[in-house]
């Protein structure tokens, strides 16, 4: 069952500017704020962004779960660092995804629907590199996205549309 148990949000003003590779700067004030609202917190965070497949190796789940100590695995519907080889189109594929110049695993690409562009799956704190797939793969049910940041999503998106344009 993927039902939502608990949810929180929160809307802070960003002055930060994007900059790829940077996006956690952004990001974890008002995560930090809607983490604090929350009635049940989960016993592990899928962050929509890099772990360790960063260039720095810390990218948004991999800051989030070290500033909380939580454990934390991130989920990149893109590729921000590493290489790997052709993946198959079959489901439940996976190819490691190692860094360009040391050859060190720093995640794993994911086929999380058979025929869909792949997932880039990488540890952020207290998850092993093996573990990480098989838990995002085991909450991808019928669609691309595993359904926490699914649901997380759809959520944004409905609260996008309550906030008036400036």
């Amino acid at each position: 069952d993927w039902s939502v148990v608990d949810s929180a949000s929160a809307c802070l003003e960003n002055s930060v500017p994007y900059v790829p590779g940077y996006l956690s700067f952004r990001e974890i004030p008002v995560l930090f704020e809607a983490y604090e609202k929350l009635r049940v917190l989960p016993d592990l965070w899928l962050v929509d962004g890099a772990g360790i497949a960063h260039p720095r190796r810390i990218g948004l789940a991999a800051h989030f779960g070290v500033l909380l100590d939580v454990p934390a695995i991130g989920v990149a519907k893109s590729r921000l660092v590493g290489r790997h080889d052709d993946l198959p189109a079959e489901k439940g594929s996976r190819v490691p995804l190692e860094d360009e110049k040391t050859g060190e695993v720093i995640g794993t690409v994911l086929r999380s629907r058979t025929d869909v562009k792949p997932l880039f799956v990488s540890p952020g704190h207290r998850v092993s590199i093996e573990t990480a797939p098989e838990v995002v793969l085991s909450c991808c049910t019928r669609y691309r996205l595993p359904e926490p940041t699914r649901a997380a999503h759809n959520m944004v998106t409905a609260l996008k549309k309550t906030i008036p344009s400036s």
